[in-house]
């Protein structure tokens, strides 16, 4: 729908035609030669200074004043209101790369076996795909923690990064407490959406310079939901336990669960959970796509303006070319 932003502009158009009213004709002194005859000379050829193109050259200038207000004026075209969808959750994935994570005790659709972490990528990309409306970032840690993604809605260049991560960039040992530290920095504290951290670990923390229970108390205290899954097989031994009943505790200190992921199957069954209790995203209304339009009128104008002077300039050349 076209609308003009300062219409109020408009009621300046009487001052064109007062103007007019108002302002003397200019007249010229020109030098004159008396002569008797003047009647004869008139017939044989007429002056173009005639009040024919001083009318229409008036009502050209009075057409000009009128697009050059409204230009003035900004009409603007103005489209249906777009629904736009808010990020309703603020979600950081942690995710472990140490070197236990090459262990290969997950099998894919076909049979064939994977590692850890391969297994972790590719029901990940079913998970990101389903959370269009969630604001993302992506955390690996290993003997450190390191941010590979802030928080974003370009899922693509995301899944694009935690592709490029590889097992033992970040370190053979397992920073639990360092990667929850990391991850709540980089949420920004506000609470008109839901906060989560997910972490993703094969073992227990060994090298982290913040005790987890320090993290997740810091979490908490923001109202940052942790929620903890457990890679690989439990039955393993030493480093490459998995240290359940703390991950277990640090989750529910904030509120969060606890989940086991043995093989790929119970991998996909944690994520679908965790979409099924997540909030989905509420469409709003947004602005309104604004093209503007004052160019229009005024383009009419100077091409008006170009077309009078050509005619002015061609009927004081006609009569020349008529004797000629």
């Amino acid at each position: 729908m076209w609308q003009l932003d300062y219409p109020w502009l408009l009621a300046l158009w009487p001052l064109g035609p007062l103007a007019v009213w108002l302002l003397p004709v200019q007249r010229a002194p020109r030098m004159a030669l008396r002569v008797p005859f003047f009647a004869e000379l008139r017939r044989v050829q007429r002056s173009p200074s005639g009040k024919a193109p001083e009318r229409w050259q008036g009502w050209l200038n009075q057409l000009n004043w009128c697009l050059l207000l409204l230009a003035l004026a900004r009409p603007a075209l103005y489209e249906p209101p777009r629904m736009l969808v808010e990020p309703v959750r603020d979600l950081v994935l942690a995710i472990d790369l140490s070197q236990s994570m090459a262990t290969q005790d997950y099998r894919d659709a076909q049979g064939h076996q994977l590692d850890r972490l391969s297994a972790v990528k590719q029901v990940l990309h079913q998970f990101i795909a389903r959370r269009s409306g969630d604001r993302l970032a992506l955390v690996v840690f290993g003997s450190g923690a390191y941010v590979q993604a802030p928080l974003t809605l370009d899922h693509t260049t995301l899944l694009h990064l935690l592709d490029d991560s590889a097992i033992g960039m970040a370190g053979a040992n397992t920073a639990i407490g360092d990667a929850i530290g990391l991850s709540l920095r980089l949420l920004d504290g506000q609470t008109a959406h839901e906060q989560q951290i997910v972490l993703l670990t094969d073992g227990s923390d060994t090298a982290s310079t913040v005790p987890p229970e320090r993290a997740v108390e810091l979490a908490a205290q923001r109202g940052v939901v942790l929620q903890t899954i457990a890679i690989g097989d439990n039955n393993r031994q030493g480093a490459e336990k998995v240290d359940s009943e703390r991950l277990q505790a640090l989750a529910a200190a904030t509120g969060g669960r606890f989940f086991r992921a043995e093989d790929r199957e119970a991998l996909a069954g944690v994520y679908a959970e965790l979409d099924r209790s997540a909030p989905h995203p509420q469409p709003r209304v947004g602005p309104r796509p604004r093209h503007e339009g004052f160019y229009w009128p005024l383009g009419l104008a100077l091409l008006l303006t170009c077309c009078g002077h050509l005619l002015a300039a061609s009927a004081l050349r006609l009569p020349n070319w008529r004797r000629t």
